[in-house]
């Protein structure tokens, strides 16, 4: 019997969900490119392992947006969006705090969410999964032959040998995985996932993992080069790595009982509690260009009603990308965001806004570990956004290449900046200009 397929709403996508299991933690599985909840129970190995992981958790699967049951949106959804709805459907089920399971390309973004959201992650879990495409998986000179042979035989199983090749010559699972295919997504939607999915680079992220890890990874994977695990292990502070025999990417085409034993080890002795007081986030930072020449030039009274609109202006835009003002500077505003795509969107509505109140802002953003205080912020990146605001020109935005890599498929278009020495950093950093005219005018009203 299946499990009953519910939706929790994330904005205005309904996200399919399923619950499995009555263990001590909630275990929440973050799917590879594709997946459909009801499909999958038709193959017995993975029926089987999907049984193990609720054996010793309650187990929470769903299907990503734009794939299997849940909504097709007619845009590729950005790193930002996915944790959007694993949080969508973590409350709706209750679930306060549950481990991450992220498995191939769920990994980049599981990761992204365990570093910005700790206080709702125990424990996070990676299996054959990467933090940059194109050196673990294929390299760009292989990539639209990959592509082209995706669009040529999708639906027929013909991937089956990049993903299970021990599985390649049983006919019966080659017409399940065939139907997997066709269930999960269409051919054109696959394509654009996997453009978007070679464009993410979390690297950056690595280092301000806190929560307790697991990096699993089989020694021959077909599809995930086992460098890729070894590097996450030896990146994700006190990471811990089992390397596992076999060659097949898909977990139950190997021995996925050891893949379930390695985890019910790990998770059921992992209580940890992770203080959220220094999580990744977003810093986006704000300023007013000139803002001495012109309450000079208008006096206190009329520079301080001027002020007043232009702080109610940016407040709005704050609020309506979902970020979190942190304070306001005088003459602009620090705030937190959970994904890099809304800071560059909300700067670029603000200098937009302020337009028709004669005044020119600049905007920094860049992400990275920051200490959240009661009523502020700290650390090495709220003053590389800092010094990246300080740099903008009047009507700029510049971000770090860290944000760059991190908004891959969110519609944004970027100019070189060059290379910068900011203070108290020894390497120079590459910025970019995010171009905040038609096109970013274009994009927010998506």
């Amino acid at each position: 019997m299946l499990p009953e397929t519910r939706y929790a709403k994330s904005g205005e996508v309904r996200i399919a969900y399923q619950v499995v299991g009555k263990g001590p933690i909630d275990l929440i599985l973050v799917p590879g490119f594709i997946s459909n909840l009801d499909h999958q129970w038709d193959n017995p190995a993975l029926a089987h392992f999907l049984s193990r992981l609720a054996s010793f958790s309650r187990l929470i699967l769903f299907d990503k947006r734009g794939t299997g049951l849940s909504d097709r949106t007619g845009s590729i959804p950005t790193l930002e969006e996915r944790m959007d709805d694993v949080r969508a459907v973590m409350d709706a089920v209750g679930s306060e705090r549950a481990a991450v399971f992220g498995t191939s390309e769920g990994g980049a973004m599981s990761m992204l969410f365990a570093a910005s959201y700790p206080e709702r992650c125990q424990a996070l879990v990676l299996y054959g999964a990467y933090a940059h495409f194109f050196t673990w998986v294929l390299p760009p000179d292989k990539f639209e032959g990959f592509l082209d042979k995706v669009e040529q035989s999708w639906g027929t199983g013909a991937s089956i040998t990049a993903f299970a090749p021990t599985w390649a010559s049983d006919e019966r699972f080659r017409q399940w995985w065939a139907r997997s295919e066709r269930l999960g997504a269409s051919p054109s939607a696959v394509l654009a996932l996997l453009r978007m999915n070679s464009e993410i680079d979390v690297r950056h992220v690595l280092p301000t993992i806190r929560t307790p890890t697991l990096v699993l990874h089989r020694a021959g994977d077909s599809r995930v080069n086992v460098e890729a695990g070894r590097y996450l292990a030896q990146t994700i502070p006190g990471a811990k790595y089992v390397e596992l025999s076999g060659q097949d990417h898909f977990i139950s085409a190997g021995d996925a009982d050891s893949v379930a034993s390695e985890m019910d080890e790990f998770l059921t002795g992992s209580r940890t509690h992770v203080e959220p007081d220094r999580i990744l986030a977003t810093v986006m930072l704000t300023d007013i260009v000139d803002s001495t020449k012109r309450a000079s030039e208008l006096g206190d009274r009329r520079w301080n009603a001027l002020l007043d609109q232009h702080d109610r202006l940016a407040r709005l835009e704050i609020e309506r990308f979902k970020g979190r003002e942190v304070k306001a500077t005088g003459d602009g505003f620090l705030a937190t965001f959970d994904g890099p795509a809304r800071a560059i969107r909300c700067a670029a509505a603000i200098s937009e806004g302020v337009r028709s109140l004669d005044l020119q802002v600049r905007g920094g953003v860049h992400t990275g570990e920051i200490e959240v205080k009661p009523d502020d912020i700290s650390g090495i990146a709220v003053h590389i956004a800092a010094r990246i605001c300080a740099l903008a020109g009047p009507g700029e935005v510049l971000v770090s290449s860290t944000v760059r890599d991190l908004v891959a498929g969110a519609n944004l278009r970027f100019g070189d900046h060059g290379y910068h020495a900011l203070k108290g950093l020894d390497e120079a950093v590459h910025l970019f200009r995010a171009e905040t005219e038609e096109h970013v005018r274009a994009s927010l009203a998506m």
